[in-house]
This record gives structure tokens, C-alpha cells and sequence, in this order.
């Protein structure tokens, strides 16, 4: 499984920071590089990457303000010098939070933590659909057709 990456700092050693690691690592692909979030919003509608690498504090607009502008973005790990936005970075549900100057094993920890993240995706089943027993039958349902599950000793009603 190989996954698609794209980096996006403004600042051309940082981005040359990344790449050398990415380059190192065989399941990440380094698609491009963009060198502020306006670059990246332009490439990601062009074609879409697996993941991004997204500086913060950049100029035009913030990774964090494209990230809340994107319909469906891209899984992203922030690469910045400012420890203060990890609360939100959390809540936008990025996959990891690196600190600047990045060591290498700790970009590591978080490009495997990226494969692990696309692993589980990619090989799960769509296992969105169970079972239950009901008067006697077993029932298939879907996760998103529940509205309440309320247990009663041996039945699920």
C-alpha cells in the first residue's frame, strides 16, 4: 500500500525537512509540495493526495482555516513551531501533531501511524452491517438504520 502525500510550509527548509524523511519511508509518496495553503487548496483540486503535511501559520490563509474550508479534506498532520493550535488541530481530526524541529523518529511514529490509519481503512469490509435475533430469525441491520438499541436481559429490542 502506497501512500500519496503532499507537503505544505512556507518555509523551503522545512519543506526540504520533510521531504528527505518522506523519501526515506516506502509507503509514502511525495505527490508535491506547495508553499502556502492558497498552493495547496489549487492541488488538492487538481488531484487529490491521501495525505498532507500542513504547516499552520502561513501566509494568505492558515493550514487550520483551508483545512475548516475543505468539503472532504484529505487526512492531514500538522508540521508546526506552535504547540497552542494542537486542542484544534484535534478537533479537525488530524492524524498527528508534529512539533518543529521534527526529529526523525518522531516523523516516523507518525508516517506509521498514517499506514496503520489507511491499513484499517482500506482492509475493512465495509463490516457497516450485523446480526441480531428476533423472534426466532436473525436479522442483518445496518449501523446507520439504528436509532435506539435498548438490551433486556437475553433480547435487543
Amino acid at each position: 500500500m502506497k501512500i500519496s502525500c503532499l507537503i505544505t510550509d512556507d518555509e523551503p527548509i522545512a519543506r526540504a525537512g520533510l521531504r528527505n524523511y518522506i523519501e526515506k519511508i516506502d509507503f509514502l509518496t511525495l505527490v508535491a509540495e506547495c508553499e502556502d495553503a492558497v498552493s495547496l487548496n489549487n492541488q488538492l483540486h487538481q488531484s487529490p493526495v491521501d495525505l498532507v503535511f500542513l504547516d499552520i501559520e502561513m501566509p494568505y490563509i492558515s493550514g487550520i482555516d483551508l483545512l475548516q474550508s475543505l468539503a472532504h479534506p484529505p487526512k492531514v498532520i500538522f508540521t508546526t513551531a506552535y504547540e497552542q493550535y494542537a486542542i484544534k488541530g484535534y478537533e479537525l481530526d488530524v492524524l498527528d501533531y508534529l512539533l518543529k524541529p521534527i526529529s526523525f523518529d518522531r516523523f516516523l511514529k507518525s508516517a506509521n501511524k498514517a499506514r496503520d490509519y489507511f491499513y484499517k481503512k482500506e482492509t475493512s469490509s465495509g463490516t457497516d452491517e450485523f446480526f441480531i435475533k428476533s423472534d426466532g430469525k436473525y436479522l442483518k441491520l445496518q449501523w446507520n438504520e439504528i436509532l435506539l438499541l435498548e438490551g433486556m436481559e437475553n433480547y435487543i429490542c
